[in-house]
């Protein structure tokens, strides 16, 4: 497809890979959850009509020792393990950013941080279970934008590593 006006789309371009863009109409609600939370992924996936394991979302955490910020991506439909992130990322603890400094550093806002072509580069880590598919949807920078691509490719362009970071369940404690 030949839509531009991201950078996540600009770099997927630019790159050559294999890519589709999809973009769907954002539910009034915004993707509130049961519990009031914004769930966008969740709401990606039954506006697009696909799996909610093929949508990812990206997390911006903080990890401690030091402050480090960086992008866990992992599908909608689980739940990030801070502990598991701390340990692949080589740290004691990690947790969630607060949102406003996940969007200084993304360049867009909750429900639309991309790990494609941030504004502040971030260190980036997969989660193992998204790779099981032949392709993923991500956030092309926008709401109500996604990027499908191969998981191989996303790993490529974000100089990624992969590990397990994510369970099925309730949230892991921060």
């Amino acid at each position: 497809m030949a839509a531009t006006g991201t950078s996540a789309i600009a770099l997927a371009q630019r790159t050559g890979v294999a890519f589709t863009v999809h973009e769907y109409v954002l539910h009034e609600r915004h993707g509130r959850a049961r519990d009031d939370r914004p769930d966008y992924g969740q709401e990606a996936a039954t506006a697009l009509g696909v799996e909610p394991g093929r949508v990812v979302k990206t997390l911006v955490t903080v990890l401690d020792p030091g402050g480090r910020l960086l992008a866990a991506v992992l599908s909608v439909d689980r739940q990030l393990d801070t502990r598991r992130l701390a340990a692949a990322a080589g740290a004691r603890r990690s947790s969630l950013a607060d949102p406003l400094v996940a969007e200084r550093a993304a360049g867009s806002v909750v429900g639309a941080i991309s790990p494609l072509a941030p504004r502040r580069r971030l260190d980036v880590v997969v989660d193992s279970a998204a790779m099981e598919h032949a392709t993923i949807l991500v956030s092309a920078g926008r709401r109500g934008l996604q990027i499908e691509l191969a998981p191989a490719d996303l790993v490529r362009l974000c100089n990624a590593r992969v590990a397990p970071i994510s369970r099925v369940g309730p949230e892991s404690p921060a």
